[in-house]
């Protein structure tokens, strides 16, 4: 490499006006404690809770895992660069190598839980005499080890393709690292990185989608076939929760792909980005958890004192972090 890898690489700001920072800051740490109390509060209620030890369920923690993740990794950083000067929103290129790594390998994971969940549904729906068969422990296990495993591989590569790269830039023309974000800083050529970014796009996607198309079609044809009203209520209740899911993700990461393209549209891809760590990770655990009775249940009957406690705490330390900031601003507050 031309220059150290622990050099320091400046990322590019949002451009939020004075006015508006600290009420942007103030958004982002509500979305990140809002996100992060949602999510691991699912994966502590099904890990304590001896009636959702059900593969859906603990499928289900996989993606809250995957949320918990893109929310650590992000926001933190994101939330300290707003109240920096542009000049001074610096991050070392081990650091931007880690980001870029965790954002592809998460935004990757999501794809292929949902796509393993599919499998689940199909199973349950199509096949409901053999579901304590076919997904027993061990079986979560290999599907648990696939659904991370594989997006590891690919994505190592991906990174991988990146850092061989001599850098000649030291700007990071996103407020968060990506692969793209990597090998933009190079001078030399970069079609082997384009051709095998673009193959692992095209890949994820269609193998996803054809899960999806694959599993949800098979039980669309066993509703209609059946005249058993229980299996299509079920059918409905578990699938769509699942399809809204998948599509508010498709959606997200389709929307940032294709604002790559187009340089002119930077802040609104900038804005996508941020959105794309934080709608769907809020959204999640909130969809699954109200078309699910039987964990809503659990929540409002056993866990009423601890939702509150939780929501407490939430709300002192949003207060309390925005007067700190407010008192950096304007110092004679702090007299």
């Amino acid at each position: 490499m031309n220059q150290s890898a622990a050099a320091s690489l400046l990322l590019e700001a949002i451009d939020f006006t004075k006015d508006v920072v600290y009420t942007a800051f103030f958004l982002f740490l509500a979305f990140y404690i809002f996100t992060m109390s949602l999510n691991l509060g699912f994966f502590i209620l099904v890990i304590t809770e001896k009636n959702l030890h059900q593969p859906m369920y603990i499928l289900f923690c996989n993606l809250t895992v995957s949320d918990i993740i893109a929310a650590t990794e992000v926001f933190p950083r994101l939330l300290v660069d707003i109240l920096r000067p542009p000049s001074e929103r610096l991050i070392s290129y081990y650091e931007c190598v880690v980001q870029a790594s965790l954002t592809h390998l998460v935004s990757s994971t999501c794809h292929t839980v949902l796509m393993i969940m599919a499998f689940d549904r199909y199973v349950a729906i199509c096949n409901p005499l053999r579901y304590s068969a076919i997904m027993t422990s061990r079986m979560l296990v290999k599907l648990s080890v696939s659904a991370w495993g594989v997006p590891f591989l690919f994505v190592s590569v991906l990174i991988g393709l990146s850092v061989r790269l001599n850098r000649c830039r030291t700007f990071v023309s996103n407020p968060l690292c990506d692969n793209a974000s990597l090998f933009k800083l190079s001078c030399e050529s970069v079609e082997i990185n384009n051709i095998y970014g673009l193959f692992y796009t095209v890949l994820l996607l269609v193998a996803s989608v054809g899960c999806i198309v694959l599993t949800y079609g098979k039980i669309a044809v066993i509703c209609l076939t059946s005249k058993n009203k229980s299996i299509k209520k079920k059918a409905l209740k578990t699938c769509s929760t699942h399809l809204v899911v998948y599509l508010i993700l498709l959606f997200s990461g389709f929307s940032v792909i294709a604002l790559h393209r187009f340089p002119q549209y930077s802040y609104y891809r900038k804005i996508l980005t941020i959105l794309f760590f934080v709608v769907p990770g809020s959204l999640n655990t909130i969809i699954y958890g109200n078309c699910h009775s039987h964990f809503m249940v659990l929540v409002m009957t056993q866990h009423l004192c601890f939702v509150n406690k939780i929501w407490l705490y939430f709300m002192q330390s949003v207060f309390g972090i925005y007067n700190l900031a407010l008192k950096v601003k304007y110092p004679f507050l702090a007299q």
